[in-house]
């Protein structure tokens, strides 16, 4: 009995390869928009999952155990903010804090040997190092001793851009700021960059706090960088946080930004984003369906003698009506197949092109596949239904 459905089954395959090669043209046609909206789907859907994926990692390497405190004036208030924050009154009060740190910014050109560059002047205190994640290629970072010290740390582009053939900058040499000399004691390894932080470490020198008044004369904490010990909760160190701030600062506002929830509104863009690419897609596939109808239909329409051949022979409205649907989905599969093959490519050249680091969907190739399959059979129902309602005698009578 297997046998028999065997042989059956690829009987009618055969068939089915045997009627849409007689197609010809039309059939290559109504492969070829199988084709593309197959490829669609997959390489839309491919293109959305790696854009979300790029998008989330300029997030990651910040960690979403960092928050980041801005301090808006209050309403019209012109006051300037405070030159220092007590940070160890706030890590006593926020249980979960591991790390705290400020920063004060400025910028201006950094001479060595010289050769200049302009940089970002970070006044900062110790516990920026881990805040921020720094990492250290050579020597140490600042202290609590080095308050007064004219101590510098310089990040991996400045240090590049100070360097020359035969005269690299080095620990212990000396880099001019304004009429001061400030005395390299650490060179940071190159970082990542991370998006929501206020200044990048590779384009920055660090200095102490206290030594920004040596080139600003009026220097104000523009942020306070806290890393959470792990497993905490961040929007409650955030509120907390806040809380522990506002008494200190009287005419300017705190505002922590929680990298957790800009990643959550992201991924919701993000998944919006797909699915109007998976839209995008469907509706060429669609328009490949269409041409696969139209093409049964022709197909019914020139083989009505056939059709009635084979019912004088015995043949039912179900076989009938399977053949014709048969040869539908072969050339539906076909088209999927090929626009499988395509979309991933176009996916990842396009990712290429774009300097993301291709990363295939787990959903892309059986929604794309699939949804191609079920379109052809949608598709291909009224043609085969058509076919196998043909009455015997009206059929053997065409011409």
């Amino acid at each position: 009995m297997s046998l028999r459905v065997e042989q059956s089954l690829s009987q009618l395959l055969h068939e089915a390869f045997v009627s849409l090669r007689t197609l010809g043209k039309r059939s290559i046609l109504a492969l070829l928009g199988i084709v593309i909206g197959s490829s669609s789907v997959v390489a839309l859907i491919n293109i959305g999952h790696n854009a979300s994926v790029d998008a989330a990692m300029i997030f990651k390497d910040m960690g979403t155990d960092t928050l980041v405190a801005q301090f808006p004036p209050k309403g019209a208030s012109n006051v300037p903010m405070r030159t220092r924050l007590d940070l160890d009154a706030v890590r006593r009060a926020v249980p979960g804090i591991a790390h705290i740190g400020a920063l004060s910014l400025f910028s201006g050109p950094i001479v060595f040997h010289g050769r200049s560059v302009n940089a970002n002047l970070v006044g900062s205190t110790p516990g920026i190092e881990q805040a921020m994640r720094l990492a250290l290629q050579q020597g140490r970072f600042l202290s609590g001793f080095d308050i007064n010290e004219t101590y510098a740390v310089i990040g991996a582009d400045i240090a590049q851009a100070l360097s020359a053939p035969g005269d690299p900058l080095q620990l212990g040499d000396r880099v001019r700021i304004n009429d001061y000399l400030f005395l390299v004691v650490g060179l940071l390894h190159r970082q990542p960059r991370a998006m929501l932080m206020p200044v990048q470490a590779n384009e920055s020198l660090f200095m102490p706090a206290e030594g920004m008044r040596r080139i600003y004369a009026a220097p104000q904490v523009g942020n306070v960088i806290i890393r959470a010990a792990p497993g905490e909760d961040m929007e409650r160190i955030a509120r907390d946080t806040a809380a522990a701030l506002t008494p200190q600062l009287v005419d300017h506002d705190v505002d922590i930004q929680v990298p957790q929830q800009m990643i959550d509104g992201m991924t919701r863009q993000s998944r919006t984003f797909a699915y109007l690419l998976l839209a995008l897609g469907a509706i060429s596939l669609v328009g490949g369906g269409v041409g696969v109808m139209n093409v049964m239909l022709m197909n019914v329409s020139e083989r009505r003698r056939e059709i009635g051949i084979r019912m004088a022979l015995g043949a039912r409205q179900r076989d009938i009506r399977n053949l014709f649907l048969l040869e539908a989905v072969t050339l539906t599969a076909v088209g999927a197949l090929c626009g499988a093959v395509l979309g991933m490519t176009a996916a990842w050249l396009y990712a290429w092109l774009s300097g993301w680091t291709f990363a295939l969907a787990a959903a892309a190739l059986p929604l794309g596949v699939g949804s191609t399959l079920l379109v052809g059979l949608f598709f291909g129902i009224y043609p085969a239904v058509s076919a196998s309602r043909l009455q015997p005698v009206e059929a053997l009578r065409d011409e």
